[in-house]
């Protein structure tokens, strides 16, 4: 690393033929955790500004600073710097990516629901992404963030990011067939979370139909849109009321689940599972 102290002794700084070579450095370190901020859910979204994302980066940089080995300086003045700077935002990129996709889960259960119930008309513009969205996946990632944010997910993504130096080193060039496999293997949480998710109340909305088909059949006076859609949307919201806790769990274990995933993405799948095992060893 560069001499933080000068030789006579004075305050602490930098000479100034090596600022160059330390805002590379600098830049370089925060590549890998700037493009994950860009990519992964609520950091990456419009209700954070981009000012403090790339401040944030800068800081989380700085402080992985001293604890990285960079290559030798006519490698990273050099053309192969290219290479440094898409690699470490390839392997950001995917890391957020594969965060995201639980967190995508939970969007596309709530759509479903929504549908089911007949309040997929009550969409509004989700201030994440920007497009609109049913009311039911809002309150459903709002609810998913906290949880998040609850059980300490944001650290725990933050020292997978962190570990990812170690198992991809910068200026390492090998082959991420392992990074990709992991990246593709975890799409699996998006439809099968989902699913597990809005299921069991589908179901429920389901009968709750059934049964508003037989009322309505044998009262005619009491038709669809008068007696069945109000049965449907109150019956949705004490199925929602009564499910919070459910959904407290689910949302834990879908946590817990996609962050396992973004830990097989950061650290590399075999490299993921001989650790796992040396820890059951341990």
């Amino acid at each position: 690393m560069l001499p933080i102290v000068n030789e006579l002794g004075a305050l602490p700084g930098l000479e100034l033929q090596e600022l160059f070579t330390f805002l590379i450095l600098l830049l370089i370190a925060s590549l890998r955790v700037g493009a994950f901020l860009v990519s992964a859910p609520f950091f990456g979204g419009r209700m954070v500004p981009l000012q403090i994302r790339i401040v944030f980066s800068f800081c989380l940089g700085f402080w992985i600073l001293g604890t990285l080995e960079f290559p030798e300086r006519s490698i990273l003045l050099g053309p192969k710097l290219i290479l440094i700077i898409m690699q470490e935002l390839f392997i950001g990129l995917t890391v957020g990516l594969v965060l995201n996709i639980g967190f995508a889960a939970v969007s596309l259960a709530g759509e479903k629901i929504a549908a089911t119930s007949g309040l997929a008309f009550a969409a509004t513009v989700d201030p994440t992404g920007g497009g609109q969205s049913p009311v039911i996946s809002q309150i459903f990632m709002m609810f998913l963030i906290v949880t998040f944010f609850t059980i300490n997910g944001h650290l725990m993504v933050l020292g997978f990011i962190y570990k990812s130096f170690e198992y991809y080193p910068l200026g390492e060039f090998t082959t991420y067939s392992d990074l990709v496999s992991a990246g593709l293997s975890a799409s699996e949480i998006l439809f099968k979370s989902a699913a597990m998710i809005m299921l069991p109340i589908v179901v429920i909305l389901i009968f709750v139909n059934i049964a508003v088909g037989f009322i309505t059949k044998s009262a005619p006076q009491l038709n669809l849109f008068s007696f069945g859609f109000p049965m449907t949307l109150i019956g949705a919201f004490l199925i929602l009321y009564f499910s919070v806790d459910a959904l407290a769990f689910a949302f834990k274990d879908l946590l817990t689940r996609n962050n396992r995933s973004t830990d097989v993405v950061a650290c590399g799948a075999e490299r993921w599972l001989k650790r796992i095992t040396v820890k059951k060893k341990r």
